[in-house]
This record gives C-alpha cells, structure tokens and sequence, in this order.
C-alpha cells in the first residue's frame, strides 16, 4: 500500500544521510541514474587521474535535493561525513577530498574541496567551474558526460600548475535594429507577393472570361 501511495517517477529528495557514510569504493557515485556505462567509465578515468596529485575527486549525482539544502551545502556535509574533520581530511592519512556534485533537477553542479586544497583550488575558481563550464553543457542537452569532464579537466589543469583555461566563451547575436530587411525576410516577403498574386489571377481572370464570352 504504500508503495501505492508514492507519485510515479517522483525522485526522493537526498541530504548527506541518504548517502554512504563512508567514501564509495567507485569515484562515480551516481545516485541520479543519469550516466551511461561508458560516460560512468569515463569520469572514473578522469577522476582517478587525480591521485597523481594526491587528490581523492569524486562526482556524486542527485535525482532532487532535500528541502532547505543547496548544492553546496551538500558538498559540505559529504566533506565532514567522509573524513574532512578539523580542517581537512589530509592530517589522518586520507587525501584530500575534491567532490563534484550534479543535481539533475535543476540541472546545476557545485564543486567543494578539502581545506588543503583551498590554496591550489580557490573557492572562486570551483564556484566559476561549476556555474560556467559544467554548467552550459547541463543546461544545453543534459550533456552530464561533457560537463563533468570539462570541469574535471579545468581543475586538473590549475592542480598541475598551468594557468586557468577560465569560462568557455559564450556567442551571443547582438541584435541590432535595421530598416533593411534580411534575406530570410525578403524571401518570405516574396514568397507571400506571389501567393497574394497568383489567388487574384486564379480569381480575376475565370470572372473576366465569364463575362466576355456571356455578352
């Protein structure tokens, strides 16, 4: 019966309770359900890329937040769920822990690290990686793949010391106000003079020979 009782397809919301208590044994943990196997694959790859740099990344996805929690906020209690007590995971023999988080509700990523890693990954640099980079690719096709490893291969360029690839350009038209038409206007513009012609000729001229031959 109470199965019966739950909405079909209504995704229940997530807090750091609902997740494990300890770090997973994979780098993907997507509770969502919204990665492939291969796109699953691949982030796992780019992720365990980072252990190079003595840093655990991880990317968790989530179907819909509690209420009250953000993101981040989420991110935060996973660091102190998963090890970052007292200023960061690194004094008890852990890694540092960089934790990237998708809620497929809103379609919005937040990034969230250790506090060793504040100095190398400053806040403004995660927040700009998941607002920007991750986040064009959510909102334009659901591209979870794409946006997780462009913000992954973002941060991992700055962790190695190369220089800030920054946000992706966006293109935006300008519109810009005319009195000459467009050549999609004018063909639509003629388009509609031949139909406005043809429906009088098709009219016009039947009256026309009625009336001749009837004299």
């Amino acid at each position: 019966l109470a199965v019966l009782l739950v909405p079909a397809g209504g995704a229940l919301a997530i807090s750091a309770a609902d997740l494990p208590s300890t770090p997973p044994a994979n780098q993907v943990f997507d509770s969502a359900d919204v990665l492939s196997r291969e796109a699953s694959a691949a982030i796992e790859k780019e992720l365990l890329g980072f252990r190079a740099d003595r840093v655990d990344a991880r990317l968790i996805t989530v179907p819909k937040l509690d209420y009250g929690l953000s993101l981040e906020g989420l991110g935060n209690d996973l660091l102190r769920q998963w090890g970052d007590v007292g200023g960061g995971s690194a004094g008890n023999g852990q890694e540092p822990l960089l934790l990237v988080l998708v809620d497929t509700q809103t379609k919005s990523a937040a990034i969230v690290a250790s506090s060793p890693l504040q100095r190398q990954l400053p806040s403004e640099l995660l927040r700009s990686t998941a607002r920007s980079t991750m986040a064009l690719p959510l909102k334009e096709g659901n591209r979870y793949r794409q946006a997780s490893l462009d913000g992954l291969t973002r941060m991992a360029t700055v962790l190695r010391g190369g220089e800030d690839p920054g946000e992706p350009d966006v293109a935006e038209a300008a519109v810009v106000n005319s009195n000459i038409p467009t050549r999609e206007e004018t063909q639509q513009s003629n388009a509609f003079t031949w139909i406005v012609v043809l429906l009088i000729v098709g009219s016009v001229v039947p009256m026309l020979t009625w009336w001749v031959f009837s004299r």
